[in-house]
Parts: C-alpha cells; structure tokens; sequence
C-alpha cells in the first residue's frame, strides 16, 4: 500500500476524509474538508473526485461534498448492529407509542458509547443522540449502564485512564455512578446534557449479564416516574436480549 511523504497510506487518507464529516452536518466545502481531514487540498480533491466515481461521496455545484448512498448501503448491509436494531425496533416503538418521548438504543465503543438507533416524535423534549453519534459514556445514562455491566477489568480499564475535558467528574465519580447503576440496575443523569431532560437506560444483557447494548429514553426532567419508566425499559431490554439469542 502506497505511503505519502508523511507516511499515512491511502486507506488512513481515506478513513480520515470520510470520517471528517461531522455527525450535524450533511455536506462540506472542499476545501473545509480538506482542513477537517487534515489533508492538502490537492490530495483531497483527487480522493473525493475517486470515491464519488465509486458513489461513496456526492458532489455538488460550488464545491459542496457529502456522503453518498452507496457508502450508507455497504455499511448498512454488513453493519454489525443490523440484528441489533432489528431485534429492538419493535419494543423501541412500544415504548415510544406509551411515552411520546425519545427512545435509543446504544453500544459500547471504546471510551464512547454509539447510538445505533433512535426514534423521536414532534413534541418531544431536545435530546442530543443522534444515530451514529458518540458521546463520552459519563455524560450518557446510556453510556453509563453500558459500562455498569462490563467485566471488572473493562470498568478499571476505563477508570484508569478517565478524564473529563469539563472538569466536573472525577474517577472517583464515575466509579460512584457505575456502583449505583449496577446495583439498581438501570442508570440515570438528570439535567447533564440538557437543564430540562432526565435520562434513564438499562443494559440489554447475554447469557454472561454483560451488556451488549443500552435501551434508554430521554424525558422531561419534571416526569419523576421511575417506578414506571424502569420496570417498563427493563421488560423491553429481556425481550430484546431473547430475540438476540433466538437470532
């Protein structure tokens, strides 16, 4: 594989053209790509002008660029996490009709946690997940049941190297918040990402009660149902983790 004089090949240009889209944002400009990227404009010029030949990448009049249809079919049709959704979608969507509120469903991955799905409906209260977003897991009740239920040495992992670019948590809180999520069995952050929100999520356990995915929602923070919200996430969690290992 061909190197540049800086010594990435063409695949690590590549990943970091395609992964400079940010999550909010449908199109660049070429040349705010090539920035993103870190890429000499030339370079970036060429590799989108051979990925959109190949329908990965669109381009646009006045130099505009975005994803393109043939690169959300391949990762669509061998995503790890299809399974996933489709064993979910249907009590995500029950639990959405009794709620009218947001629903998710996340993964672990790395020190992030990755929504794979969510479902909203007009009315609902802001919530900052977006499918194929991360966030740092400590400022995600998802991110935190995750975690919660991942063997002592993931957690310590974890724990090891945690830092908080807000200055707000330390290991020590986070610990705190795992303990509390494991022994309740569900986890919960009110009004971090938003004054006026209240997130609450379970783990989606295998047969070894590790989480494989988060099952959460995102509602007023004046909703204090929990004796409602948690049975009823907790339910719908089983009947993901069954269909799973029917799958």
């Amino acid at each position: 594989m061909a190197n540049s004089q800086s010594g990435d090949s063409v695949v690590d240009r590549i990943v970091r053209l395609i992964s400079a889209f940010p999550q909010d944002a449908g199109s660049l400009q070429l040349s705010e790509l090539a920035e993103r990227a870190g890429l000499p404009l030339t370079t970036t010029h060429r590799l989108v002008g051979q990925l959109a030949g190949h329908g990965l990448l669109d381009t646009a009049p006045g130099g505009m660029v975005r994803p393109g249809l043939r690169l959300w079919e391949l990762v669509n049709r061998a995503s790890p996490t299809l399974a996933l959704r489709q064993a979910a979608m249907p009590f995500m969507e029950d639990i959405q009709q009794v709620l009218n509120q947001n629903v998710n469903l996340a993964v672990l991955d790395g020190r992030d946690v990755l929504f794979v799905e969510r479902l909203s409906r007009r009315g609902s209260v802001a919530n900052r997940a977006q499918v194929a977003g991360r966030m740092p897991l400590h400022v995600s009740s998802a991110g935190l049941a995750l975690m919660a239920h991942q063997d002592k040495s993931v957690q310590a992992a974890y724990l090891e190297g945690f830092s908080d670019p807000g200055g707000t948590l330390t290991a020590d809180d986070v610990r705190t918040l795992l303990a509390e999520a494991s022994r309740q069995g569900y986890a919960q952050l009110k009004a971090v990402m938003d004054p006026d929100t209240w997130g609450i999520a379970v783990p989606v356990l295998n047969r070894r009660q590790h989480a494989v995915a988060s099952l959460g929602v995102v509602v007023p923070l004046r909703e204090m149902r929990l004796q409602a919200l948690v049975p009823a996430l907790q339910t719908a969690a089983r009947g993901i983790a069954r269909r799973l290992a029917d799958s």
